[in-house]
């Protein structure tokens, strides 16, 4: 469809860290490609061996402006399951857990580089 997030980066400042902690929270998989430090991820919905994005070291497009986090929405199963997952594996809430009618329960949290991005659980269908 169009208009969904087909691809992101993810910036850390320990990349080592941040693939583990993604690797242990939702099961991804990462392949290394290209300079030392990038790695190729698929998510559980390209576990057939396509790409969803890319783990990096941090850098500066903008001179001075080191880049931060990604911006997106990761839909799970559970969300207090996900949720307990990320703040054993080093990450913390940036929102408590809210509801959005149509859409489902959604929070904002914090993986263990800084980035914030978003959990939905959607709502289940009558």
């Amino acid at each position: 469809m169009s208009n969904d997030v087909d691809f992101f980066a993810i910036n850390a400042d320990d990349v080592p860290r941040a693939r583990q902690f993604y690797t242990t929270v939702f099961g991804w998989a990462f392949e290394p490609w290209g300079p030392p430090g990038f790695y190729l991820i698929a998510t559980a919905h390209n576990a057939d061996g396509g790409h969803s994005g890319a783990l990096q070291e941090r850098r500066e497009l903008v001179p001075g402006q080191k880049m931060t986090g990604f911006e997106c929405t990761i839909t799970v199963d559970n969300i207090d399951q996900t949720i307990r997952a990320i703040e054993a594996s080093g990450g913390r809430l940036a929102t408590p857990k809210f509801h959005i009618p149509t859409v489902g329960t959604v929070a904002y949290f914090l993986d263990t580089e800084g980035n914030v991005a978003g959990l939905r659980q959607p709502e289940k269908s009558a």
